[in-house]
């Protein structure tokens, strides 16, 4: 399968349909964003959503790069890597996270970070072949409940 690997630039029904198959793969607890929603990530300077098509042009999986300025630097994070069950093992999220790397570069990102649960083997084997290496530290979240 040829994949290929493009930055979003508008919330099109393509692209709200392909958010509603591929979210529920993603995570059972979110719904997929809406119109609305996908236009304002596609629009943010801060986010670059990569979607990746099949040879017959179909969205087989997406990826969102995050960038944001902090004192330090320009950081880049990976978030919601998602690919279709029925594309997974094709190179897809390998496709997407190297363009991902590819555009962090050229904006001036020192290093791209991203989290995975351990439980998702076949994408940890393929971040540490990408070369992203696990890190020393605690990730903490805070959901406001108590």
């Amino acid at each position: 399968m040829a994949i290929t690997v493009e930055t979003a630039h508008q919330a099109d029904a393509e692209l709200v349909e392909a958010f509603v198959r591929l979210t529920p793969q993603l995570s059972k607890s979110s719904p997929p964003p809406d119109a609305e929603q996908l236009a304002e990530m596609v629009a943010s300077p801060c986010t670059e959503l990569l979607i990746a098509r099949d040879d017959t042009g179909s969205i087989v999986g997406s990826l969102t790069l995050v960038l944001f300025r902090i004192p330090t630097g320009l950081r880049a994070w990976i978030e919601d890597v998602v690919v279709d069950g029925d594309a997974r093992g094709q190179g897809v999220g390998e496709a997407l996270n190297q363009r991902a790397i590819e555009l962090a570069a050229a904006r001036g990102a020192r290093s791209v970070d991203l989290t995975s649960r351990p439980s998702r083997e076949a994408a940890n084997r393929l971040y540490r072949r990408l070369g992203f290496e696990p890190r020393e530290t605690n990730v903490y979240r805070f959901t406001g409940g108590s």
